[in-house]
């Protein structure tokens, strides 16, 4: 019995990013030691968690047809998150983008947003997060990489 044809994908979008990642940092990368701004921590987060949502959908029409590449493409997708999550603290560590001035102890450990536009990153972040805590074991989120898969 004849299968139906594949539809006919679109352009290939993916290395047109890359490529616009690596012109990014070619162009806009100082090279004296400055740290990130909360901007660039910001739009690196946007573009992970981006990222994080592509690795998803691939994640899940892949692993019903082939485990093994289901498997690491699921760990390729928690590695994700956890960058994602060191991104989100970094930029709270940074310094304020109007005054300058790096956050309190107090503040960091509040962990509260410091308004807008600072929230829309907090918002952004929290969104993936519970779609990740759906998809993922605490011991999934919090294991070190080992390079070990099951298979």
């Amino acid at each position: 019995m004849p299968t139906e044809p594949l539809p006919e994908l679109a352009s290939d979008f993916v290395p047109f990013a890359t490529a616009a990642l690596d012109f990014h940092r070619a162009i806009n990368m100082p090279v004296a030691p400055v740290a990130a701004s909360r901007t660039e921590l910001d739009s690196l987060h946007a573009h992970l968690v981006a990222l994080y949502g592509l690795l998803d959908a691939h994640t899940a029409r892949t692993a019903p047809v082939a485990g093994v590449e289901g498997d690491h493409l699921r760990s390729c997708r928690v590695r994700l998150w956890q960058a994602a999550e060191h991104l989100h603290a970094a930029y709270h560590a940074a310094p304020q983008r109007v005054t300058g001035r790096l956050p309190t102890r107090e503040a960091c450990r509040a962990r509260l947003p410091e308004g807008v536009p600072d929230l829309t990153m907090c918002q952004r972040h929290l969104a993936t997060a519970a779609r990740v805590r759906r998809d993922h074991t605490p011991a999934d989120l919090r294991g070190p990489f080992t390079g070990l898969i099951r298979h």
